[in-house]
């Protein structure tokens, strides 16, 4: 459920701040361009957001879940999912002004739809927006909702190319499309690169549902938990797994093994959605998650966020199911097929999460001062449902995301919040 079909802006303009799109550099519309004749190797030390890196016949897949993880887990939405590159971008220090991007990509179609807009590609040139584009060509990945049933139908390798950028040294970042699996074949530039060195940023991993993946949101650089690391100074890891934030213990060990200084989960969403546990289990699985991660991060700031409002679901058990009556325009939409009155018998809701998140939080952080709790109505609540409606019940649109993001960074990352650099 983390993935629509209305179309996104345009992906082919260069930006000169932050979410800005603005008119491509002079060097862009040069009849001559500078030609990127130098291959530079992709290696780990390239990519950051990733915790592996498989080696296949095209390339690069970088996976956003260890192997073991993998291994661990079959079903078909997580295993798209974690291998769509939320978060995972290329960095490094360079003074060329052009790079080109080969890459195989796997892009979803719906049957009976009209074709949804290609993944994007974010520039960043010492963190400022500098360039935004697609590929074409790479496989199509052809999904009946009807019945669930997939074809896979492959496709050629495509390039994406970035001119015109500043003849200096600088640090240029490309940003992977957060909603396409992508394939690394091969990096070319006109200058030679370097690795950025560490910067002394802290590391801020996070955890959640498709809202945290990035659905909606216009570019993988403007996801919300992309925008709030922007805003707050930090390194992003970002683990929101489509569909598939199910309080998994193999995501619980793969946040334990992860570095990091800062760590949020955003649980509640998908385990009301897929409805896949009961109250009794809700509880004991959110203690196992967090006894996990806290066998590695034992005094890491850990902020537990609830779900944001989503009206259909607030007091209205799960699972979600797809309103199809729209589809050949485009529209997805979502309903919630459970009956209220289930919660007697212990079915889950968006209220009842929230209220068992805050419970345990409160009874864990009397033992665990550096664990704390949001409540993520702050982030998105009913007044923001109002103006900046769910376009398909379920998932934020790109304005939302940006609220989302710069809400996250001012409550977390701001003075007195969990993640200030100094709390007081």
């Amino acid at each position: 459920m983390n993935d629509r079909l209305e179309d996104v802006d345009d992906a082919s303009d260069v930006g000169s701040a932050p979410g800005t799109p603005a008119a491509a550099p002079a060097a862009d519309r040069t009849t001559t361009p500078a030609t990127a004749s130098i291959t530079v190797p992709i290696t780990a030390d390239l990519l950051r957001g990733a915790l592996d890196l498989e080696h296949t016949e095209h390339g690069i897949l970088p996976h956003r879940l260890p192997a073991r993880a993998r291994a661990q887990c079959t079903d078909g939405q997580l295993t798209m999912v974690e291998a769509q590159p939320s978060g995972v971008r290329l960095v490094f220090r360079t003074r060329a002004t052009v790079v080109e991007l080969d890459a195989l990509r796997t892009k979803n179609v719906y049957r009976g739809a009209p074709p949804r807009p290609d993944g994007v590609y974010d520039l960043l040139v010492d963190g400022r927006p500098a360039g935004r584009s697609s590929v074409t060509g790479g496989n199509v990945l052809m999904v009946d909702l009807t019945n669930g049933s997939t074809e896979t139908r492959p496709g050629p390798v495509g390039t994406v190319r970035f001119s015109g950028m500043p003849d200096r040294l600088k640090d240029v970042e490309i940003w992977l499309p957060h909603n396409e699996i992508t394939q690394l074949v091969a990096l070319r530039t006109d200058a030679p690169v370097e690795p950025v060195p560490d910067g002394g940023r802290r590391k801020w991993l996070h955890h959640g549902s498709s809202i945290s993946h990035g659905s909606d949101a216009a570019s993988p650089s403007t996801t919300w938990p992309a925008l709030a690391g922007s805003l707050g100074g930090v390194e992003l890891t970002n683990l929101g797994l489509g569909g598939s934030a199910l309080l998994d213990p193999f995501t619980a060990r793969a946040l334990r093994d992860t570095p990091a200084d800062l760590i949020s989960i955003k649980i509640g969403i998908n385990i009301v959605n897929a409805d896949v546990m009961r109250r009794r289990a809700f509880g004991p699985a959110v203690h196992g998650f967090l006894d996990t991660i806290r066998e590695g991060h034992p005094t890491v700031p850990l902020l537990v966020v609830s779900p944001i409002l989503c009206p259909i679901h607030e007091d209205t058990p799960g699972p979600s199911a797809p309103d199809f009556s729209e589809l050949s325009e485009g529209k997805l939409r979502f309903q919630a097929t459970g009956d209220p009155a289930e919660r007697a018998f212990g079915k889950l809701t968006l209220n009842v999460i929230r209220e068992e998140l805050a419970r345990i939080v409160e009874q864990r952080a009397a033992e665990d001062p550096n664990l704390h709790y949001l409540d993520g109505r702050e982030l998105y609540g009913e007044a923001d449902f109002a103006e900046l409606p769910l376009p398909d019940q379920l998932h934020p649109d790109a304005a939302a995301h940006r609220r989302i993001g710069e809400r996250f960074a001012a409550l977390a990352f701001g003075s007195g919040g969990p993640f200030a650099a100094t709390r007081g």
